[in-house]
């Protein structure tokens, strides 16, 4: 078995497509590797293919009017990105970016939309993973309009809880390795002002801030604060700490 082969059988999305019709995505696909800070598409690029992400960690991004990156999605390994080719758009509003060095598969448009007609499973797998995207975004962009500094920042940290967090002993740590910039950059702020209120959440004891992380002290009490359920977690295990750098 050939490691992009590998890839497309390991994509959850994939799981029950017949050898044959994996066989075939593999034979049209292509697979590359990105440094760190490279961009995988760019804004107006005609989308012409969906991507795979196997390796690494990148981010969907957009520029707002006055040219300061806003950061709308982070993909992770075993997430398709770049799909709105599969509905037949045309320019690309958006543009990815590699977090870390990050390797794609590259999947044409066609062949996917191929898939797509034949496999109910794997139609019903996009849409849902789309739909949970979009979700997110468009609950961030609400909270960008009405809320304050703070509590944007403390919606993201529950939000990144929910994707990336698993308990430990000292409270909820995310797998996902942020800068204070890219926190900035989520929730339309600045980076000394993240800085700031970090040190607030700190202060009122909700957050434990540490050489490069952050751990989320208590859920709950976090949750509250902005008068909110505290989201489930992908792993009832473990403690939350974002890194930082």
């Amino acid at each position: 078995m050939t490691e992009k082969l590998w890839f497309l059988k390991n994509c959850r999305v994939f799981e029950q497509l017949q050898e044959d019709t994996l066989a075939r995505l593999e034979s049209v696909s292509t697979t590359k590797t990105f440094a760190k800070k490279s961009p995988i598409y760019l804004p107006a690029e005609t989308s012409q293919a969906v991507f795979l992400l196997v390796k690494g960690r990148a981010k969907i991004c957009h520029l707002t009017p006055d040219g300061k990156q806003s950061i709308l999605a982070f993909i992770e390994p075993g997430e398709l990105f770049g799909e709105l080719v599969i509905f037949g758009e045309g320019q690309r509003d958006e543009y990815a970016e590699a977090v870390e060095k990050t390797t794609v598969v590259r999947i044409p448009g066609q062949e996917l939309q191929a898939v797509l007609e034949k496999s109910a499973a794997v139609t019903m797998g996009i849409t849902k993973m789309i739909g949970l995207r979009r979700q997110r975004i468009e609950r961030r962009l609400k909270n960008l309009l009405f809320l304050s500094n703070r509590d944007k920042l403390v919606h993201l940290l529950l939000e990144l809880s929910e994707q990336y967090g698993k308990k430990t002993a000292d409270g909820i740590e995310l797998g996902i390795k942020l800068s204070h910039q890219d926190l900035a950059n989520v929730i339309g702020s600045t980076r000394e002002t993240v800085t700031v209120v970090l040190g607030e959440l700190q202060a009122a004891g909700l957050i434990q801030v540490g050489r490069r992380r952050v751990t989320l002290v208590s859920l709950d009490n976090l949750a509250s604060s902005v008068h909110v359920d505290p989201p489930p977690l992908p792993n009832t295990e473990g403690a939350s700490t974002v890194r930082l750098t």
